[in-house]
């Protein structure tokens, strides 16, 4: 399988971290394919609808946060940020054993075993092991079923980031109650990678206490 070159706008995202990036996407354009973490038809597209289009979320995250990635699945966006942002420590929380294998090696590889951690659990059943400054998901669930999910996860302070679709907006609408009741005090549709990308990441960040 050929591994799709670095876009100009990769640079303007990794930085020196670049060559980092290079690696993940190759893992994900190789073993990641072989063992069913990612599409085949998405070689084409890896840097621009999923490495990049998780990158960019970094802008909202504070510095030296710990992030907690639910669903990590092929590390999106977990390992995309922490490739990003050396500052930050990131918690990949993955339940399926065949993925948080990979997502082990990928990381091992990568040399970021002292900032990326691999946890296997559901979101819901790591809340006695992680207290995140930040949760991420992207493509895990509804919003008003990731909130409860989530922000347990948080431990009454932090943010939520979901990555999601053209439908965000109607998502938190439709998830204002459950919201509320989490003990989220905002939520927000946000748009990142703007400078940078074509085609921006829409995020929804729901803020707690």
């Amino acid at each position: 399988m050929q591994v799709p070159p670095a876009p100009d706008s990769a640079g303007l995202v990794f930085g020196d971290r670049l060559e980092l990036a290079q690696r993940y996407v190759t893992h994900l354009a190789t073993s990641g394919i072989e063992r069913g973490l990612v599409g085949p038809r998405e070689v084409p597209r890896l840097w621009e609808r999923h490495v990049l289009n998780c990158a960019v979320v970094e802008e909202f995250i504070a510095t030296g946060s710990l992030v907690a990635d639910v669903g990590s699945g092929a590390g999106l966006p977990g390992l995309c940020l922490a490739i990003a942002r050396p500052d930050l420590t990131v918690v990949l929380i993955e339940p399926l054993e065949r993925r948080v294998r990979w997502l082990e090696e990928v990381v091992e590889d990568l040399g970021l075993s002292e900032s990326v951690f691999v946890l296997r659990s559901r979101g819901e059943q790591a809340v006695d092991e992680v207290d995140a400054d930040v949760v991420t998901a992207r493509a895990v669930s509804s919003l008003d079923k990731l909130i409860r999910l989530t922000i347990p996860l948080l431990h009454g302070q932090g943010e939520l980031l979901a990555l999601k679709g053209r439908s965000a907006q109607e998502e938190v609408d439709k998830a204002a109650k459950a919201i509320r009741s989490m003990g989220g005090r905002s939520a927000e549709v946000l748009q990142a990678g703007s400078t940078v990308l074509e085609e921006v990441t829409t995020v929804v960040r729901v803020v707690v206490g």
